[in-house]
C-alpha cells in the first residue's frame, strides 16, 4: 500500500518472546485457565531513520499472520498516517478472520506505526494523540487462584503500600476456597482500598448473582469482572440490573472488533467497559471504542499491557483506570528500557521521551526469543 506522499514505511520486522511465569510450580491460574508462560509478539516498523515498536500478547500464530498478510500491506504506506494503514490491514484479512488473532496482529502493527509516527515527530505518543489526560490511574492485578494465602495477601498489600488504592484478585476456580482468600486479602489491605475480583467467566448466572451479593456484603467488593462469560451479554445484564448497587459489573477485554463493544453497551450489559489496546485494533481501534464509551456515558478501563496503555488511554475521555497486571509488568520490565512505575496510584507517560518511550533490551530479550531475527 502506498499513499504517494509523506514518509514511506521501509520495513516491518516481527519477533516473539516467551517468558515463563513465576507462579507456584511454574504456573498461574484463574477461574477458567492455567498457563505456564506468556508470549509477546513484537513488531518493528522503520521509516525515516526511526523505528517504532508495537506488540500484543498472544499466540505465535499472530507473528505468522503479520508476516504473511500484513507486512507487505504496510511497506510503502505513509508512516504519518497509521489509520490509513489500519484500514488497509483489516481489509486484507477479511478472509483470514478479523476477530481474535487477526485483530491482535493488526493491533501490534498499528501500535508500532503510531509509535513510529510519534518518533518521527519527536514527540511522546500521548502528546501526538488527541489526549484528555496526562496520567492513567491504575489498579494492582494478579492474585491468582493457585497462590498460597501469604503470597496472595502479600502481593495485594504490596500494591497498596505503593500507593495504589485499588487491587484485584482472581476467584471462582474453587468457590469453596474463596471466602478465606477474600478475608485474608481484606485483612491485609485494610478497609480503605477498593477490592476488585475477576471470575474470568467461570460462573453461571444464578451462581454469579449469589456471589455478587456475598462479595458486596461480606468483603465490600466494588468490581466484579466477567462474572459470567463475556459472550453472555444477557447474563452480564442480569448481574448489572439485579446485583448490589455499589458492585460494578465489567467486561470487554476479549473485544476484538467494534461490534463486540457495541454489544456490551447495548442494554447496557456492563457498568464499566474494558478494552485491550493490543487486541481491539491497536490505538486506531481504541479511539473508536473510546468514542462508543463517550456516546453511551460509560467508563472505559484499560486491560493490561501497561507500557502501551499508559499512553493510549490518555486519549480516552471517559477513562476509568488501567489494569497493572503482574505478568505484563514483569514481562515489560524484562524486555524494555523506559517502562513506567506507578506514582500516586497512576502511570504518567514521560514527556521527554519520543513515542512510547521504550527501547528493547535486545541482549536480555534474546534469552526468551522464540521467533524472528536475532
Amino acid at each position: 500500500m502506498s499513499t504517494g506522499s509523506g514518509i514511506p514505511v521501509e520495513d516491518v520486522a516481527v519477533h516473539a518472546f516467551t517468558v515463563p511465569t513465576d507462579g507456584p510450580d511454574g504456573a498461574e491460574e484463574d477461574g477458567t485457565l492455567r498457563w505456564e508462560s506468556t508470549t509477546m509478539v513484537l513488531v518493528e516498523a522503520r521509516a525515516g531513520g526511526r523505528t517504532g515498536i508495537g506488540y500484543t500478547y498472544g499466540s505465535l500464530a499472530v507473528a505468522t499472520l503479520i508476516e504473511s498478510k500484513l507486512a507487505s500491506i504496510v511497506k510503502g504506506a505513509d508512516a504519518l498516517a497509521p489509520a490509513a494503514a489500519w484500514h488497509a490491514m483489516f481489509a486484507a484479512i477479511r478472509n483470514a478472520g478479523r476477530p481474535g488473532v487477526g485483530s491482535m496482529a493488526v493491533s501490534a502493527v498499528d501500535i508500532a506505526l503510531w509509535d513510529l509516527k510519534a518518533r518521527l515527530l519527536d514527540r511522546p505518543l500521548f502528546q501526538v494523540l488527541p489526549s484528555f489526560h496526562d496520567r492513567v490511574p491504575v489498579y494492582g492485578s494478579g492474585g491468582f487462584t493457585n497462590y498460597p494465602l501469604d503470597r496472595l495477601a502479600g502481593q495485594l498489600a504490596g500494591w497498596v503500600e505503593q500507593g495504589i488504592p485499588r487491587v484485584k484478585l482472581k476467584i471462582s476456580r474453587s468457590p469453596d476456597d474463596d471466602p478465606r482468600r477474600l478475608t485474608a486479602v481484606r485483612e491485609a489491605i485494610g478497609p480503605g482500598p477498593d477490592l476488585f475480583v475477576d471470575s474470568n467467566g467461570a460462573l453461571i448466572r444464578k451462581e454469579a448473582l449469589y456471589w455478587a451479593r456475598r462479595l458486596a456484603d461480606e468483603w465490600d467488593v466494588r468490581w466484579f469482572e466477567e462474572p459470567v462469560s463475556s459472550d453472555d451479554t444477557e447474563g452480564l445484564r442480569l448481574l448489572r440490573e439485579h446485583g448490589p448497587g455499589r458492585l460494578e459489573v465489567a467486561a470487554g477485554e476479549y473485544g476484538f472488533v467494534l461490534k463486540d463493544f457495541a454489544d456490551l453497551l447495548d442494554g447496557p450489559s456492563v457498568d464499566c467497559l474494558q478494552a485491550d489496546v493490543t487486541r481491539c485494533g491497536g490505538i486506531t481501534g481504541l479511539l473508536q471504542v473510546a468514542g462508543l464509551s463517550a456516546a453511551r456515558q460509560t467508563g472505559l478501563s484499560a486491560h493490561c499491557a501497561p507500557a502501551v496503555s499508559a499512553h493510549a488511554f490518555c486519549a480516552v475521555e471517559r477513562l476509568r483506570h488501567l489494569e497493572y497486571f503482574h505478568d505484563h509488568v514483569r514481562f515489560e520490565h524484562l524486555i524494555f528500557d523506559g517502562t513506567l512505575n506507578p506514582e500516586g496510584g497512576a502511570l504518567r507517560p514521560a514527556a521527554d521521551r519520543p513515542g512510547l518511550g521504550l527501547d528493547v533490551k535486545w541482549a536480555d530479550a534474546g534469552e526468551y526469543r522464540v521467533h524472528g531475527p536475532s
